[in-house]
C-alpha cells in the first residue's frame, strides 16, 4: 500500500463518518444478500453488530500509518472470527460488500483510485486477519 493510497483511504472514510449507520446497514443487507448463508453467523443486535463493524473499520483507517501497531489486533480479530464461524471464502464476499457500500455511500467520490486503495487495503487486512 502506497502513502497516496492511505491518504485516500483516509479521506474517503472521513465522508463515510457521518452517514456510518445506513453504510453498515448497507453493507450488512448486501452482505446476506451476496451470501444468506452468512446471516446466521450474526445472533446479536444488527444495529450493535454495525456499530463494530464501523468501529473496526474506523481504527484500521487510523492505524494505516502504523500497520505494525495494529497486527497484533488484526490477527486477533481474525482467530475471534474462525470461532465465530466465518471460513476463507466469506473474506471475498465482505470485501464485495464493502466495496459496494462504499461505492453507494460515496457516490461520484468513489473514483477508480479510491476503489483501488480500498481494494489494496482490504486485501492487507483480510491476509493479515488470516495469518496465524
Amino acid at each position: 500500500m502506497t502513502p497516496q493510497q492511505a491518504a485516500l483511504v483516509k479521506s474517503s472514510w472521513e465522508q463515510v463518518l457521518p452517514i456510518q449507520d445506513a453504510a453498515a446497514e448497507l453493507f450488512y443487507g448486501k452482505l446476506f444478500t451476496l451470501d444468506p448463508g452468512l446471516k446466521p453467523l450474526f445472533k446479536g443486535d444488527m444495529k450493535e453488530q454495525g456499530r463494530k463493524l464501523m468501529t473496526m473499520i474506523n481504527t484500521a483507517v487510523r492505524g494505516l500509518d502504523n500497520l505494525p501497531a495494529i497486527v497484533p489486533a488484526v490477527k486477533n480479530l481474525g482467530k475471534r472470527h474462525v470461532g465465530y464461524g466465518v471460513k476463507t471464502e466469506d473474506y471475498g464476499t465482505v470485501g464485495i460488500a464493502l466495496l459496494w457500500t462504499l461505492e453507494q455511500g460515496l457516490g461520484p467520490a468513489f473514483t477508480p483510485e479510491v476503489k483501488a486503495a480500498w481494494t489494496e487495503v482490504y486485501t492487507v487486512l483480510a491476509t493479515t486477519m488470516q495469518s496465524d
